[in-house]
């Protein structure tokens, strides 16, 4: 998911990259993917779109964002959508939806599971909005250079708060989500109260003044930034999404590991939005990428969760190194025991006003 801020949307070199290369694909019958480029989407190459194409003979063309609703919004209200399918947050989803930016979706159009377990029960809760399915789960976690800290290593999330023990600078999403959470979960406020006491001016106040704390942090917006920065050791622990750094660990043999404590959870989700020149083809598309199958390979080249019950039985090993995937899946019972699940409807609801205060306190900071 390029520095700057993540909720900007998309920048005007690639907003008229992705408005020239649509037509064509539209003319003639193929889909185009908006997602967020980098491990994820090779792994949804190789476990989805390939496979599509195999299947059906229609192209998949994959544009790139690093998240946000602007560029949709543009898109919609001008009438020019260039895309057929999103990959999308859910929380961005749900707000995307009360927009009116999204087309409704129903489970009805989903494939049951092998043994014929209809969808509403082999899907995992809250796995269905009036816009949105979801497709995985994945985690936001801290990682860091083993390298960096010889001795005791970090081992909570409150360790990266902690400048004493574990010195050096930091890499983190410009964005207020994850952060916030972090940082009240470093004073120790229950899980079950952080949301609450986010509402409150004394609660964002309280967050930022532990990220004040912090006096060296590299701000990243694209998803592959953090573990690159970990492995050019301009920082010694780095945000970021736990199949990135998976990716990093296995792939690339970058010395990081991950810190699970505190890791917050989130739903990745499939949207068609309103306008899109092939709804009907994004729904079948939609169909095919949901089933046991297709589910059960993607957490085999990238550990997020699958959604469905069913697949999550199925996810063995990396088609390539061999690892046992189940162990790097942020739902596994070892890795999910101090989970946060991020309150998405919360972020849906404060969306705008989230992100005005702390692009306030980020300005502030950077003018000191």
């Amino acid at each position: 998911m390029a520095l700057g801020e993540r909720n900007r949307g998309l920048g005007s070199v690639v907003w008229l990259a992705l408005f020239a290369t649509a037509p064509s694909e539209a003319d003639d019958g193929g889909l185009t993917v908006l997602s967020w480029g980098g491990a994820y989407e090779r792994a949804q190459q190789a476990a989805l779109f390939t496979p599509y194409t195999d299947a059906t003979g229609t192209r998949i063309e994959v544009a790139q964002y690093d998240g946000g609703l602007e560029g949709v919004r543009r898109a919609v209200t001008e009438g020019e959508v260039p895309w057929d399918l999103i990959d999308m947050t859910r929380s961005e989803a749900m707000a995307a939806c009360a927009e009116g930016l999204l087309e409704p979706l129903s489970p009805a159009l989903l494939a049951p599971a092998p043994d014929g377990t209809p969808p509403e029960e082999d899907f995992l809760p809250d796995s269905f909005g009036r816009c949105a399915i979801t497709h995985s789960i994945f985690a936001t976690v801290v990682a860091y250079r083993r390298d960096a800290f010889p001795g005791t290593r970090p081992d909570s999330i409150g360790d990266l708060f902690d400048r004493q023990r574990f010195p050096g600078p930091r890499a983190l999403q410009r964005t207020p989500a994850v952060n916030l959470e972090w940082a009240l979960l470093s004073y120790r406020v229950p899980h079950e109260e952080l949301y609450d006491l986010l509402s409150t001016r004394r609660g964002l106040d309280l967050a930022l003044a532990r990220l004040d704390e912090l006096d060296e942090i590299r701000w990243w917006e694209a998803g592959d930034t953090p573990p690159q920065l970990l492995a050019e050791g301009e920082v010694v622990m780095a945000s970021g999404y736990n199949g990135r750094f998976f990716d990093a660990m296995v792939n690339r043999g970058v010395p990081i590991d991950i810190i699970w404590d505190g890791q917050v959870q989130e739903h990745e989700t499939w949207v068609i939005p309103h306008g899109a020149p092939n709804p009907e083809a994004a729904r079948d598309f939609l169909r095919f990428a949901t089933t046991t199958e297709r589910l059960a390979d993607l957490s085999r080249h990238i550990p997020y969760g699958p959604a469905r019950r069913s697949a999550a039985v199925r996810v063995t090993t990396h088609p390539d190194s061999g690892v046992d995937m189940r162990l790097h899946i942020p739902t596994h019972p070892l890795n999910a025991e101090r989970a946060l699940a991020k309150d998405e409807a919360w972020y849906a609801r404060t969306l705008e006003r989230i992100h005005d205060y702390f692009r306030a306190w980020l300005a502030k900071r950077e003018e000191q």
